[in-house]
């Protein structure tokens, strides 16, 4: 689908980010496997931020992918001073956090 991401990048430069994780090819900050987590982690400031201004996110794969990132997310979540279950609380309220795993 890289086509169709980078038309859709191209049309809406401020409203979208691509980047990819993949794990077989790059290395995360502490020198092991990058994975998603560590992607939404490197840009956490502009993620959180955009999430607060009504922002969707939206995670998509296998289910063994969600605790780490839902580990980093508290993390993160708790360095900026926030109650995680609060806030997660709040973007499923108001539909804006979408997981789809298998």
């Amino acid at each position: 689908y890289d086509d169709e991401w980078q038309d859709v990048k191209a049309k809406y430069p401020d409203n979208f980010r691509l980047d990819y994780a993949l794990s077989r090819e790059q290395e995360n900050k502490s020198g092991g496997k990058m994975y998603i987590q560590d992607k939404v982690e490197e840009y956490s400031d502009e993620v959180f931020n955009k999430l607060e201004n009504g922002a969707h996110i939206y995670f998509c794969g296998l289910k063994g992918m969600m605790p780490g990132i839902e580990d980093m997310l508290k993390g993160v979540a708790t360095a900026k001073g926030l109650d995680y279950s609060e806030w997660i609380k709040g973007l499923k309220k108001k539909k804006q956090w979408h997981v789809e795993v298998y």
